[in-house]
């Protein structure tokens, strides 16, 4: 079960309540940890452990949680814990690849207030903001918007319009990105390492856009994942080194290892398509079908350049079904 953690923000750092026009502390109560135990032999043991732990935001009035995704993918256990210090114990009711947003539903009644959603489209670069994490003002951020622009994982990821944060919150995942109106504007995925003009390092935070859920958010709860056929994968995490897009590892069980990809191997079209960056390459696989359908690649090894067709797959089906209570 999910403890509250003891270390606390520095008080700098910390909102205070009289910068907002809403209640901070109240609406700071939505926010709750989180904690998942996913199984030894699950897809995902091996790259995100068995022991998951992050936060987790109160949505609606029915006990409906919104978190990022990768602490709940396969999990077969979850646990709230409030404040307050009550623990509750949840099911997992959708993960959205694309987003990476993950649904929890709480299986008890609860007393908490929640968020209401706002607009990630209208937010801009340098508003002020707050990167709520579970335990209070103590253990959340008050920042700004420090910027909006793409973003490409290595992992076949990438969004469009990603909201990046400083301070960066300690505790990033699944943190709750909230403007000066008391609104949630997105979750909070990675903590980023910046380097600056004079070579010094920054530390940000990612947050995946709360714009992005209100599309699929009826899908996600009656389906537990989009109503529209999933996008290509190849497993392959890859990354840009020196203007290139290369191989670095590739899915124990995914299509690129059946394929023969290669670590090393330089990705050089993709139908055809020039490739010269890692959002560059999942759109233009993407744009290739749906999930099952053949991915032509060029590719460079050793010297030499040759073709390879690949068939994708759905990555959910390599994943445990959650489990139902």
């Amino acid at each position: 079960m999910p403890s509250q953690p003891e270390w606390r923000l520095p008080s700098s750092l910390q909102p205070k309540a009289h910068d907002y026009v809403f209640d901070l502390d109240d609406a700071l109560l939505s926010v709750v940890s989180l904690s998942a135990r996913v199984p030894e032999e699950a897809f995902t043991a091996e790259t995100l452990g068995t022991e998951r732990a992050g936060n987790a935001v109160l949505i609606n009035d029915r006990g409906l949680f919104l978190t990022i995704g990768y602490l709940i993918t396969e999990a077969e256990e979850v646990w709230l814990r409030s404040n307050d210090g009550r623990t509750f114990a949840g099911t997992v009711i959708g993960y959205d690849q694309e987003s990476g947003f993950g649904l929890v539903q709480a299986l008890a009644r609860l007393d908490l207030p929640h968020l209401p959603l706002g607009s990630s489209a209208s937010a801009r670069a340098g508003d002020a903001v707050i990167v709520a994490g579970a335990g209070g003002r103590e253990h959340s951020v008050a920042g700004r918007i420090v910027a909006k622009q793409e973003f490409a994982g290595y992992w076949e990821y990438v969004l469009d319009e990603a909201i990046y944060t400083a301070p960066a919150h300690p505790n990033w995942g699944g943190t709750a990105l909230i403007n000066e109106t008391g609104e949630l504007l997105g979750i909070g995925s990675l903590h980023l390492e910046q380097g600056g003009d004079k070579g010094e390092r920054g530390h940000l935070n990612m947050i995946v856009p709360i714009d992005l859920l209100k599309p699929i958010l009826d899908d996600l709860v009656r389906l537990g994942r989009r109503s529209v056929p999933p996008r290509p994968w190849l497993g392959i995490y890859a990354a840009e080194i020196e203007d290139k897009v290369v191989v670095v590892g590739r899915s124990q069980r995914g299509p690129a290892r059946r394929a023969e990809l290669k670590n090393g191997d330089i990705v050089v079209a993709i139908g055809g398509k020039p490739i010269s960056s890692l959002a560059q390459l999942y759109r233009t696989i993407y744009a290739q079908g749906d999930a099952g359908c053949d991915i032509p690649m060029t590719l460079h090894r050793d010297g030499v350049t040759f073709d390879v067709s690949v068939r994708s797959g759905d990555r959910t089906q390599m994943f445990k079904a959650p489990k139902l209570h």
